[in-house]
Formats: structure tokens, C-alpha cells, sequence
């Protein structure tokens, strides 16, 4: 049986990709804040902003595991919708703190921790390299997630390491993202609110299966890599979306 550890199984993508994979057979292990409502998922709650909880959760957790054959880091905030001007720098620390720096402290913990893990998939966003208006602290941290994965690739030579950006999901966030956000200030909601609703914005459950359909892929690519997951699953829309954001 195959073993995964995912962060932030209580909702959204996190969610998703556990309620996926144990419905194919895998073993998995899930540390979130509020707590994972899946029965079978081996849970432990835990704030990985608070780099001392997680030695001893993460322990406690993967205390009979041997080794992961996946770790997927997806836990992560996006922080308000604003000009940059106007967001404090304690909004931006503790984007940063949740999506940079409670990642540097599990893999951390990984590393010392010894066992094998074959892949770890760092949850990214097209927002690392976009730059919108608006997209402040979640841009700057998805971009510093980019080499934290490029970084930890030279000290983990046997484990695959890929920051991944799953494209647009269906998750509660984006109730905010669409109904309440300003588009006509930040032209990139626009695009989130024409797809709601369509293929092009999948449930968390189908995004869990699109990305466990590309793992094999992702590990073709030099570790450390970031890889937008709609270059490989729709190669003409990536080129579009690219483009259009150059």
C-alpha cells in the first residue's frame, strides 16, 4: 500500500487529495489545523506556523510509517485582495509565515527525520510568476515557494521534489474571490469568475485525481522544478494563459 502525508486535509484541495487517494488504496496521513472529517485519514491537528508542534505531531503521526511514497505541502492562505500599497507588512509576514516558512519547518523535520520519501509535491500557483495587481503576499510567497522546492532539491538527492501549481479549484475561498472581490480593480478576478462553474475550474475531488494523473510526469523533470499542471493536461490553454500574462 502506497503512504501519503498531506498538510491541510480539513478543506479544500487538501481535502480533496485525501479523500482521493484513500479511495485508491493508499495509506494516508493528514495534519491540519481544524482537523480532517475523512474516516480512515490518520489525522493529527496541529499549527505548523508553530515550528515547535510540529516535531513531536509529525512523530506522533508517521510513528509506524517506514518512508512516504508521497508528500504533497498544500496548506497555505491567500490573504486579502489589495494593492500592495495598501497591505500592512504584518499581512504580508504572516502570508509568508504560513505559506514559506511552516514549509520550510516540515521539511526540515523531514529531512532529519531520515526515512525515505519518494516525491513531495509543494502546492504553488500561477501567481508566483503572473505578478496581478492584487495578488500581494499569496504572489510573493507562491514565488518564494518556487525556490524553497529548487533549494531543498540539492539536499534531498533522493526524493523528487516539484512545486506544483494545480491550476484554478472550485473551493470555498472562491465564494470570496468571486462574489465579493472587486474585479473591475483587480482584472485577474475576472478570469476566476468566468470560470466558475466549468471545466476549467474542477472541484477539489477531480483536482486530486488530475494530479495524481501527472505524478509519473513530474518526476521526469529536474527535481526542484515548478510546473504549471495545465501544461501538461492542456497544453493550448497554458500557451494562452501564459501568453496573455507575459
Amino acid at each position: 500500500m502506497k503512504t501519503a502525508l498531506i498538510t491541510g486535509t480539513s478543506s479544500g484541495l487538501g481535502h480533496g487529495l485525501a479523500d482521493y487517494l484513500l479511495n485508491h488504496d493508499w495509506a494516508v496521513y493528514g495534519c491540519s489545523r481544524r482537523g480532517c472529517d475523512l474516516p480512515g485519514v490518520h489525522d493529527c491537528r496541529c499549527d505548523l506556523t508553530d515550528a515547535t508542534a510540529i516535531p513531536p505531531a509529525f512523530e506522533a503521526l508517521l510513528r509506524d510509517t517506514t518512508g512516504l511514497d508521497l508528500v504533497v505541502l498544500n496548506a497555505g492562505i491567500l490573504g486579502q485582495v489589495r494593492d500592495l500599497t495598501d497591505t500592512p507588512l504584518a499581512d504580508l509576514k504572516q502570508v509568508m509565515e504560513t505559506n514559506v516558512w511552516a514549509n520550510k519547518s516540515v521539511m526540515d523535520w523531514l529531512h532529519a527525520w531520515g526515512k525515505p520519501i519518494r516525491q513531495i509535491i509543494m502546492i504553488s500557483s500561477g501567481a508566483a510568476v503572473f505578478g496581478n495587481r492584487g495578488w500581494n503576499g499569496y504572489g510573493l510567497s507562491k514565488a518564494t515557494l518556487n525556490m524553497l522546492a529548487k533549494l531543498y532539491s540539492h539536499e534531498f538527492p533522493d526524493t523528487h521534489i516539484c512545486a506544483l501549481a494545480p491550476g484554478i479549484v472550485d473551493t470555498p475561498l472562491m465564494d470570496l474571490l468571486c462574489d465579493e472581490s472587486d474585479s473591475q480593480s483587480f482584472p485577474a478576478l475576472k478570469r476566476l469568475q468566468a470560470a466558475r462553474g466549468s471545466d476549467a475550474m474542477p472541484t477539489p475531488l477531480v483536482a486530486a485525481e488530475q494530479i495524481v494523473s501527472v505524478l509519473p510526469e513530474l518526476v521526469t523533470r529536474p527535481s526542484g522544478s515548478f510546473v504549471d499542471i495545465r501544461e501538461i493536461l492542456d497544453p493550448q490553454g497554458y500557451a494562452r494563459l501564459y501568453g496573455s500574462n507575459s
